[in-house]
């Protein structure tokens, strides 16, 4: 099964010396090495919105470039809208891209890879499912 990387997973594999995130890297090498991962313009976008320094966001880029950009289509807007309006109405908020995220891998089948606890809100009102490790 393919799986939605969402950023703060990209984050870690790319930014984080800290300790206690070495798991999520190695799961994220062992789905790049299986080839499962997708990604989404709107994670490729954030990732690379952490990088003010051109050199570096040039390098980022370049390595980003392995995984192709899995299209959107317009129906996923309107599904990642119902998702919002269904958490709404359960008390549970989120942001556009969450629920664009969520649109995407509920069309595809996929599941998505985060650390963001939100999502585990949402999976509780939307049929979604979290890549566990």
């Amino acid at each position: 099964m393919k799986v939605v990387v969402d950023t703060p997973v990209w984050s870690y594999a790319l930014r984080s010396k800290r300790e206690g995130y070495e798991l999520y890297v190695e799961e994220l090498e062992t789905l790049i090495s299986d080839q499962r991962v997708l990604m989404l313009g709107p994670v490729k976008q954030e990732v690379l919105s952490g990088y003010s320094d051109r050199a570096k966001f040039d390098k980022l880029k370049n390595k980003l470039k392995y995984f192709d950009n899995t299209q959107i289509i317009d129906d996923d807007y309107v599904q990642a809208a119902v998702f919002a309006n269904t958490c709404r109405s359960k008390g549970v908020q989120g942001s556009h891209t969450d629920f664009l995220i969520c649109a995407v891998a509920f069309r595809l089948k996929s599941e998505i890879f985060t650390t963001d606890n939100d999502f585990s809100y949402y999976e509780r009102h939307i049929p979604i499912q979290l890549f566990k490790i």
